[in-house]
């Protein structure tokens, strides 16, 4: 009996969970879809590129931007967050604590954090760039060479030791927590933070492509929500990585050098 209330309470918080995120998730991607002609309108501020005195930005505009950014990252990273704040959960439960939300809520804005702090320098990066007259109306860098480089950058991470070893931490979450645990609700807080270190670090470069395709560019945003996914839930994603790395570094070199 009391296995069988164990296995229904397990079942309830795991559909709450993830009924949770993916509210969120939705959240996110309305609000990305419905106010995209409104964000295009900072694009057209940025005019044509290499302009020399493009428009300056102001503070509406830039709030804008932040959160555009806080939304797209928000959307790329939320799907590969969500078998963590799960497993968390999880082992919530196992400490039988009779209540685990609040301190899964922590833990998750712990994620939020951290995304809300990489919004705030890919806003800045976009804004040098706006005032370099490197921006095109998509928001996009418009110099290809810029774009060759970053492609070519995003592949060599995807050998380097730093994104395995992120890349670990994402796919077996067992052992950050054994490692990492912390107690009580600014424990959940801190545990989010340091988790969400580790996956942006995993693919913060591949999160970064979206500067020369652009902020706007849905396809692009799709395509490495996908990648990072297969990365962390299917088997083999080292090696998917090290294959994707190579592809990136093909691609950016052909672009250098037609």
């Amino acid at each position: 009996m009391e296995s069988t209330r164990g296995t229904q309470r397990a079942r309830v918080e795991r559909t709450v969970v993830l009924t949770l995120l993916g509210l969120l998730a939705v959240l996110c991607w309305a609000c990305l879809l419905f106010r995209v002609g409104r964000f295009a309108q900072i694009g057209a501020a940025a005019g044509a590129a290499g302009r020399p005195h493009p428009a300056p930005w102001h503070e509406p505009d830039l709030a804008l931007l932040l959160s555009l950014w806080a939304v797209v990252i928000a959307s790329m990273l939320l799907p590969a967050a969500a078998p963590s704040v799960l497993f968390y959960t999880r082992v919530k439960r196992l400490y039988r604590e009779r209540w685990p939300y609040p301190a899964t809520c922590l833990f998750m804005l712990g994620y939020v954090f951290v995304w809300g702090c990489c919004a705030v320098v890919a806003t800045l990066a976009g804004w040098l760039l706006h005032d370099a007259g490197a921006l095109d109306e998509g928001l996009a860098i418009a110099h290809p060479t810029a774009g060759a480089l970053m492609l070519v950058a995003a592949g060599v991470y995807q050998w380097t030791p730093a994104k395995h070893v992120c890349l670990d931490n994402g796919r077996y979450p067992l052992a950050y927590v054994l490692t990492h645990w912390r107690p009580g609700l600014w424990g959940a807080f801190r545990m989010g933070v340091t988790d969400a270190r580790y996956c942006v670090g995993c693919c913060w470069l591949l999160l970064a492509l979206v500067l020369p395709a652009g902020v706007l560019n849905l396809p692009v945003i799709v395509g490495i929500i996908a990648l990072i996914l297969s990365e962390k839930l299917l088997p083999g994603g080292h090696l998917l990585a090290c294959a994707t790395g190579l592809g990136l570094v093909a691609w950016g070199t052909a672009q250098l050098f037609p």
